[in-house]
């Protein structure tokens, strides 16, 4: 049967290709979104900053409240002492006199304390609490520390003059701890200038890193001489640092160039005697039997060479709109007319990709190629292969199948690794195993992703997955 593409969807043999799945994993996986490095930094800063922060806000608070409950119940101690001798040792009139002077001048009211007052203990906090027992050791039984009688909020001390009870009215904030809108904008203020500190490390830190990334990535990419990195910077590791880099991408700059020199010079050097075996041979050799195997071995030599050649390829490439229909379509007539193998396609009409065609043409002639030897049907000894594709928002999936025996599970992840054959067919190919390898590597250099997995109803998937050209 032709190896002709046939653009009806309704295959007429019973393994067509299904309709394009969902592709493998491989190809659907995403990084895993991180914490980039930069607020890594300074989250761990920011943490060490607060916590410090914290640790010498309790640690202040720590320090000042023994010498203030002490300090405090001195203070109002001696103010009931003063008063409670100034009132026993004036007469009437001098006594009216003071009352007056120390509600005028210092703020303490003196009054008679009833037996029916109410009142609320000053005990709101462990340094009100301190404070009243210090008072009351200090003054005697009987003392009695307020915050608030009968209604009207204060500091009040309950102190006797003799049998007399009395209440000694002063102003809470004599003892108060420090609070106010002052501390809270000092605290804030110290907060924020940590954290801007913490921002400004981790961003020191982070910029020559970032840098670096960059630069790798460029190399990675094969562009060596925009990845060179400054060597005259100020801290000494970073330029270290740079200038093994930039050593390195010189070195790996270097080896590449030798690299297509050397593949260009075997190119020229063996296709010339190559052919002028093969015009030799036909010409000399009689037995047409022996003629035509020598004439296979050469071509066979001319094959390898033409993949080292495919696989070494430069990686730069410069992707371009290309026509998926008519790529797979002249791959397809590349193998001319095979009847032992029957390709059934279900593409798009007008599908338009990223890349190159001539690199895409190359792929889908490997593929196919591979499953010409590797993908017949055990049964049949046929070849038959579906390639179908699907447009998928700002890509385009695509899957070739054939129905062969597959492979083993644990040789999947090794099939795109060069030179690797994994089973007896494959050993006693006279392919170089580097089939998937220049396709993984041809459809990477256009953007793309490329997988193989095991069809559940049998037979190996090959999975692309490459950028949609734009409308």
């Amino acid at each position: 049967m032709s190896a002709v593409p046939a653009r009806d969807s309704r295959v007429p043999f019973e393994t067509q290709p299904a309709v394009l799945e969902t592709a493998p994993a491989p190809l659907e996986m995403r990084p895993q979104r991180g914490v980039s490095l930069f607020w890594r930094t300074f989250f761990f800063l920011s943490l060490l900053l607060v916590g410090c922060i914290v640790a010498w806000l309790q640690t202040f608070r720590a320090l000042e409240f023994e010498p203030r409950a002490l300090q405090s119940a001195q203070q109002l101690a001696s103010l009931v002492n003063l008063s409670r001798a100034a009132l026993v040792h004036s007469d009437s009139i001098a006594r009216v006199s003071l009352v007056k002077t120390l509600a005028d001048e210092e703020g303490v009211r003196i009054a008679p304390r009833e037996p029916n007052d109410t009142y609320k203990l000053y005990n709101t906090d462990s340094l009100s609490q301190n404070i009243s027992e210090r008072l009351s050791a200090r003054l005697g039984p009987g003392t009695v520390v307020a915050r608030e009688v009968n209604g009207s909020p204060g500091l009040w001390v309950g102190f006797n003059i003799d049998d007399d009870p009395y209440w000694l009215l002063t102003d809470p904030s004599r003892v108060g701890p420090v609070t106010g809108a002052t501390w809270l904008i000092w605290l804030a203020t110290a907060a924020a200038l940590s954290l801007a500190g913490a921002a400004l490390i981790a961003r020191l830190i982070n910029h020559p890193l970032k840098k670096l990334s960059f630069a790798a990535s460029r190399v990675r990419e094969g562009d060596f001489n925009a990845s060179q990195l400054n060597e005259m910077v100020a801290t000494s590791e970073i330029r270290e640092v740079n200038i093994g880099f930039n050593r390195m991408a010189q070195r790996l700059s270097k080896v590449e160039q030798d690299r297509a020199l050397m593949l260009a010079g075997i190119s020229h050097d063996l296709r010339t005697p190559l052919a002028r075996l093969r015009l030799e041979t036909e010409m000399s050799v009689a037995d047409p039997q022996a003629r035509e195997h020598m004439t296979a071995d050469i071509e066979q030599v001319n094959a390898i060479i033409d993949k080292f050649l495919d696989y070494a390829r430069p990686d730069q490439l410069k992707p371009d709109r290309v026509n998926l229909n008519q790529v797979v379509d002249a791959a397809i007539f590349s193998l001319g007319n095979d009847p032992t193998m029957r390709i059934e396609t279900q593409i798009p009409p007008d599908t338009i990709v990223l890349g190159d065609a001539v690199e895409l043409q190359r792929v889908f002639a490997n593929l196919l190629e591979n499953t010409q030897r590797y993908g017949r049907t055990p049964e049949t000894g046929m070849a038959e292969v579906g390639i179908a594709a699907k447009v998928r928002d700002d890509s385009v999936l695509i899957k070739l199948r054939d129905h062969g025996p597959g492979v083993s599970p644990d040789q999947l992840e090794h099939l795109t690794q060069p030179f690797y054959r994994g089973n007896a067919s494959r050993t006693s190919a006279t392919g170089t195993g580097l089939g998937l390898a220049i396709v993984e590597r041809a459809i990477a250099r256009m953007g793309g992703r490329f997988a193989v997995s095991n069809s559940s109803t049998g037979g190996l998937s090959a999975h692309i997955k490459l950028p949609k050209a734009p409308d």
